[in-house]
């Protein structure tokens, strides 16, 4: 495989990751930047690893309680 398939093999797979990551705790850009510079497979492994976003009214109605 050429280098450069590769290369936009790696932005793609980075990219979906951070797709896939914008309803978690870093959001888009931290599972993007995260995946490319890491690597997709670790990447994946962060993003399958993280908790979701809690909303604020959530986190406010858990606090009161």
């Amino acid at each position: 495989m050429s280098p450069t398939i590769i290369t936009i093999a790696w932005a793609v797979a980075s990219l979906v990751i951070g797709l896939m990551g914008i309803n978690r705790k870093m959001g888009f850009w931290g599972y993007f930047f995260g995946s490319l510079l890491l690597g997709p497979i670790i990447g994946l492994f962060l993003l399958l690893a993280s908790d979701k976003k809690v909303p604020v009214k959530a986190e406010i109605e858990e606090i009161e309680e």
